[in-house]
């Protein structure tokens, strides 16, 4: 596993950042003027530049302290997305009921955090690796779970594990609610710092990149 540092990119420079997904699609078009659509990779990969964010010396002074203790681009680390860190729509708090993650079989105690977009024509089932610790609400069949009594959550890994006298019966269906960070590391080993052109208004570059733990 590629080294990382269970640590949040500094959060009111990340809020301010400018980025989202990002897929790789390949179109070929044929003889006839058909279009013929793959894609490589099941899951997309988000982008961010956190330049847009650096509003201030000691801000840009922050991050450039955080980039040399990540070693650039050698450790990964946590990033808040200002637009998709809830399972909940947007303005509402998590609840235990948000996301469908699994159905139970009787046996299996581990499941996966996910979060799904979309609905009807292609839904999109998005890993969740980095779950934020305190937030993470489940139920079973509608019925919310203690944490600590009934499940514990590894943040590490992003999955929730039942306790061997709470495994979900067959069946039973397995819902979850939480705040996630992602896990991402500097696109860059070269931090470019020009304080006249900072000064004068210019962005300076940081860009991040998603990564698979």
């Amino acid at each position: 596993m590629a080294a990382f540092h269970d640590i949040l990119f500094p959060i009111d420079v990340a809020l301010g950042a400018s980025g989202g997904p990002e897929r790789v699609t390949q179109v070929v078009t044929t003889a006839t003027g058909r279009e013929e659509r793959n894609t490589r990779l099941a899951d997309s990969r988000r982008r961010w530049d956190a330049g847009y964010g650096v509003k201030t010396l000691a801000a840009l002074s922050q991050v450039v302290a955080f980039f040399e203790e990540r070693r650039g681009r050698l450790y990964g680390f946590r990033w808040r997305d200002r637009l998709d860190h809830s399972s909940a729509p947007p303005g509402l708090v998590p609840s235990p009921l948000d996301q469908i993650i699994a159905t139970g079989d009787g046996a299996t105690a581990a499941f996966a955090l996910t979060k799904t977009y979309g609905a009807f024509h292609a839904p999109y089932v998005r890993p969740i690796a980095k779950p934020v610790s305190g937030t993470v609400r489940v139920a079973v069949d509608g019925t919310e779970q203690g944490e600590g009594t009934a499940f514990s959550t590894d943040t590490a890994g992003g999955r929730i594990v039942f306790l061997d006298t709470h495994v979900p019966a067959a069946g039973a269906v397995v819902t979850a609610g939480f705040l996630f960070d992602v896990p991402v590391r500097f696109d860059t080993d070269f931090l470019e710092v020009n304080l006249s052109a900072f000064a004068a208004g210019e962005i300076p570059r940081v860009p991040v990149i998603e990564i698979r733990i």
